[in-house]
Protein backbone atom coordinates (compact mmCIF):
# COMPACT_ATOMS: atom_id res chain seq x y z
CA UNK A 1 0.00 0.00 0.00
CA UNK A 2 2.87 2.40 0.80
CA UNK A 3 4.56 1.66 -2.53
CA UNK A 4 1.26 2.16 -4.35
CA UNK A 5 0.93 5.60 -2.75
CA UNK A 6 4.51 6.50 -3.74
CA UNK A 7 3.89 5.44 -7.34
CA UNK A 8 0.47 7.07 -7.70
CA UNK A 9 0.61 9.60 -10.52
CA UNK A 10 4.20 8.60 -11.36
CA UNK A 11 3.98 5.03 -12.68
CA UNK A 12 1.27 3.94 -15.09
CA UNK A 13 -1.62 1.79 -13.90
CA UNK A 14 -1.21 -0.67 -16.76
CA UNK A 15 -4.16 -2.42 -18.40
CA UNK A 16 -5.14 -6.05 -17.95
CA UNK A 17 -6.07 -7.43 -21.37
CA UNK A 18 -7.74 -10.58 -22.69
CA UNK A 19 -7.34 -12.63 -25.86
CA UNK A 20 -10.02 -14.89 -27.32
CA UNK A 21 -7.33 -16.70 -29.32
CA UNK A 22 -5.34 -17.38 -26.16
CA UNK A 23 -8.46 -18.48 -24.27
CA UNK A 24 -9.37 -20.90 -27.07
CA UNK A 25 -5.85 -22.35 -27.24
CA UNK A 26 -5.60 -22.87 -23.49
CA UNK A 27 -9.21 -23.66 -22.70
CA UNK A 28 -9.30 -21.14 -19.86
CA UNK A 29 -10.09 -17.48 -19.26
CA UNK A 30 -6.68 -15.81 -19.47
CA UNK A 31 -5.76 -12.29 -18.38
CA UNK A 32 -2.54 -10.53 -19.38
CA UNK A 33 -1.10 -7.71 -17.26
CA UNK A 34 0.53 -5.40 -19.82
CA UNK A 35 3.64 -4.12 -18.08
CA UNK A 36 5.17 -3.57 -21.51
CA UNK A 37 3.03 -0.41 -21.39
CA UNK A 38 4.73 0.79 -18.21
CA UNK A 39 7.14 3.74 -18.29
CA UNK A 40 10.39 2.65 -20.04
CA UNK A 41 8.55 -0.46 -21.21
CA UNK A 42 8.80 -2.75 -18.19
CA UNK A 43 7.68 -3.28 -14.59
CA UNK A 44 11.17 -2.36 -13.36
CA UNK A 45 10.28 1.34 -13.13
CA UNK A 46 7.99 0.59 -10.18
CA UNK A 47 10.72 -0.87 -7.98
CA UNK A 48 13.38 1.60 -9.07
CA UNK A 49 11.28 4.67 -8.32
CA UNK A 50 10.03 3.28 -5.00
CA UNK A 51 13.61 2.61 -3.84
CA UNK A 52 15.08 5.93 -5.03
CA UNK A 53 12.18 7.81 -3.46
CA UNK A 54 12.86 6.04 -0.14
CA UNK A 55 16.50 7.14 -0.07
CA UNK A 56 15.59 10.64 -1.19
CA UNK A 57 13.35 11.01 1.83
CA UNK A 58 15.24 8.85 4.35
CA UNK A 59 19.02 9.13 4.31
CA UNK A 60 19.47 9.89 8.04
CA UNK A 61 19.95 13.56 7.34
CA UNK A 62 22.56 12.96 4.63
CA UNK A 63 22.01 14.32 1.15
CA UNK A 64 21.49 11.67 -1.55
CA UNK A 65 24.35 12.32 -3.97
CA UNK A 66 23.82 9.52 -6.44
CA UNK A 67 22.52 6.04 -7.24
CA UNK A 68 24.58 3.05 -8.38
CA UNK A 69 23.29 -0.22 -9.78
CA UNK A 70 24.05 -3.02 -12.22
CA UNK A 71 21.69 -4.41 -14.81
CA UNK A 72 21.52 -6.01 -18.24
CA UNK A 73 18.98 -3.44 -19.34
CA UNK A 74 15.55 -3.00 -17.82
CA UNK A 75 16.59 -2.08 -14.27
CA UNK A 76 19.32 0.07 -15.82
CA UNK A 77 16.76 2.08 -17.76
CA UNK A 78 14.46 2.18 -14.75
CA UNK A 79 17.10 3.61 -12.40
CA UNK A 80 18.25 6.18 -14.97
CA UNK A 81 14.66 7.27 -15.61
CA UNK A 82 13.58 7.29 -11.96
CA UNK A 83 16.74 8.72 -10.45
CA UNK A 84 18.23 11.06 -13.03
CA UNK A 85 15.49 11.95 -15.52
CA UNK A 86 12.64 12.19 -12.99
CA UNK A 87 14.25 13.12 -9.66
CA UNK A 88 17.46 14.79 -10.84
CA UNK A 89 19.86 12.49 -8.97
CA UNK A 90 23.01 11.27 -10.80
CA UNK A 91 22.96 7.56 -11.66
CA UNK A 92 25.82 5.22 -12.51
CA UNK A 93 24.85 1.98 -14.21
CA UNK A 94 27.11 -1.06 -14.59
CA UNK A 95 26.03 -2.91 -17.74
CA UNK A 96 27.38 -5.99 -19.53
CA UNK A 97 29.27 -5.41 -22.78
CA UNK A 98 26.63 -7.47 -24.61
CA UNK A 99 23.65 -5.52 -23.26
CA UNK A 100 20.93 -4.99 -25.90
CA UNK A 101 21.71 -1.81 -27.86
CA UNK A 102 18.22 -0.38 -27.44
CA UNK A 103 18.37 -0.76 -23.65
CA UNK A 104 21.86 0.73 -23.52
CA UNK A 105 20.86 3.76 -25.59
CA UNK A 106 17.71 4.32 -23.55
CA UNK A 107 19.70 4.16 -20.31
CA UNK A 108 22.10 6.79 -21.61
CA UNK A 109 19.29 8.97 -22.96
CA UNK A 110 17.64 8.96 -19.53
CA UNK A 111 20.90 10.36 -18.16
CA UNK A 112 22.56 7.25 -16.77
CA UNK A 113 26.38 7.12 -16.73
CA UNK A 114 27.17 3.63 -18.06
CA UNK A 115 30.19 1.56 -16.99
CA UNK A 116 30.75 -1.72 -18.86
CA UNK A 117 31.84 -5.16 -17.65
CA UNK A 118 32.09 -8.67 -19.15
CA UNK A 119 29.30 -10.73 -17.61
CA UNK A 120 31.00 -14.01 -18.52
CA UNK A 121 34.43 -13.27 -16.99
CA UNK A 122 33.79 -10.65 -14.30
CA UNK A 123 31.61 -10.72 -11.19
CA UNK A 124 29.36 -7.70 -11.16
CA UNK A 125 29.32 -7.44 -7.36
CA UNK A 126 33.09 -6.97 -7.39
CA UNK A 127 32.85 -4.45 -10.23
CA UNK A 128 30.18 -2.56 -8.27
CA UNK A 129 32.41 -2.34 -5.19
CA UNK A 130 35.27 -0.88 -7.24
CA UNK A 131 33.01 1.64 -8.98
CA UNK A 132 31.31 2.70 -5.74
CA UNK A 133 34.71 3.56 -4.25
CA UNK A 134 35.13 6.20 -6.98
CA UNK A 135 31.73 7.84 -6.42
CA UNK A 136 30.81 10.62 -3.95
CA UNK A 137 29.86 9.78 -0.38
CA UNK A 138 26.09 9.72 -0.23
CA UNK A 139 25.80 7.40 -3.25
CA UNK A 140 23.49 4.45 -2.58
CA UNK A 141 23.49 1.06 -4.30
CA UNK A 142 20.10 -0.21 -5.44
CA UNK A 143 20.29 -3.79 -6.78
CA UNK A 144 17.89 -5.07 -9.44
CA UNK A 145 15.86 -7.35 -7.18
CA UNK A 146 17.24 -8.19 -3.73
CA UNK A 147 16.05 -5.02 -2.01
CA UNK A 148 12.90 -4.58 0.08
CA UNK A 149 11.82 -1.31 -1.55
CA UNK A 150 12.42 -2.66 -5.05
CA UNK A 151 10.35 -5.73 -4.12
CA UNK A 152 7.61 -3.51 -2.66
CA UNK A 153 7.44 -1.46 -5.84
CA UNK A 154 7.20 -4.53 -8.08
CA UNK A 155 4.44 -5.85 -5.84
CA UNK A 156 2.11 -3.10 -7.04
CA UNK A 157 1.77 -5.08 -10.29
CA UNK A 158 -0.03 -7.80 -8.33
CA UNK A 159 -2.09 -5.31 -6.34
CA UNK A 160 -3.38 -3.64 -9.50
CA UNK A 161 -4.10 -6.95 -11.21
CA UNK A 162 -6.09 -8.48 -8.37
CA UNK A 163 -8.02 -5.29 -7.60
CA UNK A 164 -8.89 -4.79 -11.29
CA UNK A 165 -10.17 -8.37 -11.59
CA UNK A 166 -12.02 -8.26 -8.27
CA UNK A 167 -13.81 -5.10 -9.43
CA UNK A 168 -15.28 -7.32 -12.17
CA UNK A 169 -16.01 -10.14 -9.68
CA UNK A 170 -13.30 -12.33 -11.21
CA UNK A 171 -11.30 -14.66 -8.95
CA UNK A 172 -7.87 -15.67 -10.21
CA UNK A 173 -6.98 -19.36 -9.84
CA UNK A 174 -3.40 -19.29 -11.15
CA UNK A 175 -0.93 -16.48 -11.69
CA UNK A 176 2.15 -17.10 -13.84
CA UNK A 177 5.05 -14.71 -13.29
CA UNK A 178 8.40 -14.51 -15.06
CA UNK A 179 11.45 -15.08 -12.86
CA UNK A 180 15.00 -13.73 -13.03
CA UNK A 181 16.29 -12.72 -9.63
CA UNK A 182 12.85 -13.02 -8.08
CA UNK A 183 12.02 -9.37 -7.41
CA UNK A 184 8.82 -9.32 -9.44
CA UNK A 185 7.41 -12.66 -8.31
CA UNK A 186 8.25 -12.11 -4.64
CA UNK A 187 6.70 -8.64 -4.64
CA UNK A 188 3.62 -9.79 -6.51
CA UNK A 189 3.25 -12.79 -4.21
CA UNK A 190 3.13 -10.59 -1.10
CA UNK A 191 0.32 -8.50 -2.57
CA UNK A 192 -1.61 -11.41 -4.05
CA UNK A 193 -1.49 -13.62 -0.96
CA UNK A 194 -3.00 -10.75 1.02
CA UNK A 195 -5.71 -9.85 -1.50
CA UNK A 196 -6.44 -13.27 -3.03
CA UNK A 197 -5.06 -16.03 -0.75
CA UNK A 198 -6.41 -18.91 -2.87
CA UNK A 199 -4.56 -17.83 -6.00
CA UNK A 200 -1.65 -20.18 -6.79
CA UNK A 201 1.50 -18.40 -7.93
CA UNK A 202 3.73 -20.18 -10.45
CA UNK A 203 7.09 -18.86 -11.62
CA UNK A 204 8.37 -19.22 -15.18
CA UNK A 205 12.05 -19.02 -16.11
CA UNK A 206 14.28 -20.00 -19.06
CA UNK A 207 15.21 -23.67 -19.17
CA UNK A 208 18.86 -22.68 -19.62
CA UNK A 209 18.81 -20.71 -16.38
CA UNK A 210 16.62 -22.69 -14.00
CA UNK A 211 18.35 -21.63 -10.78
CA UNK A 212 15.05 -20.61 -9.17
CA UNK A 213 13.49 -23.99 -9.93
CA UNK A 214 16.51 -25.78 -8.47
CA UNK A 215 16.52 -23.49 -5.44
CA UNK A 216 12.89 -24.12 -4.50
CA UNK A 217 13.27 -27.87 -5.07
CA UNK A 218 16.45 -28.08 -2.95
CA UNK A 219 15.36 -25.64 -0.27
CA UNK A 220 18.47 -23.49 -0.66
CA UNK A 221 19.76 -20.84 -3.06
CA UNK A 222 21.44 -22.55 -6.01
CA UNK A 223 24.15 -20.68 -7.94
CA UNK A 224 24.69 -21.33 -11.66
CA UNK A 225 26.92 -19.94 -14.40
CA UNK A 226 25.48 -17.04 -16.42
CA UNK A 227 22.91 -18.81 -18.62
CA UNK A 228 22.91 -18.37 -22.38
CA UNK A 229 19.32 -17.47 -23.29
CA UNK A 230 17.55 -14.85 -25.39
CA UNK A 231 15.77 -13.77 -22.20
CA UNK A 232 18.56 -11.30 -21.35
CA UNK A 233 16.62 -9.95 -18.36
CA UNK A 234 16.58 -13.43 -16.83
CA UNK A 235 20.30 -14.21 -17.14
CA UNK A 236 20.69 -14.19 -13.38
CA UNK A 237 23.00 -16.61 -11.60
CA UNK A 238 21.01 -16.93 -8.40
CA UNK A 239 18.08 -15.61 -6.39
CA UNK A 240 18.54 -13.07 -3.61
CA UNK A 241 18.18 -14.07 0.03
CA UNK A 242 15.15 -11.76 0.39
CA UNK A 243 13.43 -12.95 -2.77
CA UNK A 244 14.16 -16.62 -2.06
CA UNK A 245 12.67 -16.40 1.44
CA UNK A 246 9.45 -14.85 0.13
CA UNK A 247 9.23 -17.29 -2.78
CA UNK A 248 9.63 -20.27 -0.46
CA UNK A 249 6.56 -19.12 1.44
CA UNK A 250 4.35 -17.99 -1.42
CA UNK A 251 5.26 -19.64 -4.73
CA UNK A 252 3.72 -23.03 -5.55
CA UNK A 253 6.35 -24.10 -8.09
CA UNK A 254 8.64 -22.97 -10.91
CA UNK A 255 8.29 -24.19 -14.49
CA UNK A 256 10.72 -23.62 -17.36
CA UNK A 257 10.43 -22.74 -21.04
CA UNK A 258 12.88 -23.14 -23.92
CA UNK A 259 14.15 -20.26 -26.02
CA UNK A 260 12.17 -21.71 -28.92
CA UNK A 261 8.98 -21.45 -26.87
CA UNK A 262 9.84 -17.87 -25.94
CA UNK A 263 10.31 -16.95 -29.61
CA UNK A 264 7.01 -18.60 -30.57
CA UNK A 265 5.17 -16.71 -27.85
CA UNK A 266 6.73 -13.38 -28.82
CA UNK A 267 5.57 -13.97 -32.41
CA UNK A 268 2.07 -14.73 -31.12
CA UNK A 269 1.98 -11.53 -29.07
CA UNK A 270 3.24 -9.43 -31.98
CA UNK A 271 0.56 -10.84 -34.28
CA UNK A 272 -2.02 -10.10 -31.58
Amino acid sequence: ADAAAVLAGVAHHTPTETSRTLDDQLGVSCFVKCENMQRMGAFKFRGAYTAVNHYLNDTDGKELKGVLTYSSGNHAQAIALASTKTLGIPSTIIMPTDAPTLKLKATQEYGGNVVFYDRYTEKRDEVAQKVKATLPEGTVFIPPYNHKYVIAGQGTVGKELIEDLQSKSIALDYLFVCVGGGGLISGISLAVKELSPKTQIIGVEPEAGNDAQQSLEQGQIVHIETPKTIADGAQTQHLGDLTFDIMQRNVSKIITVTDEQLVDEMKFLVKG
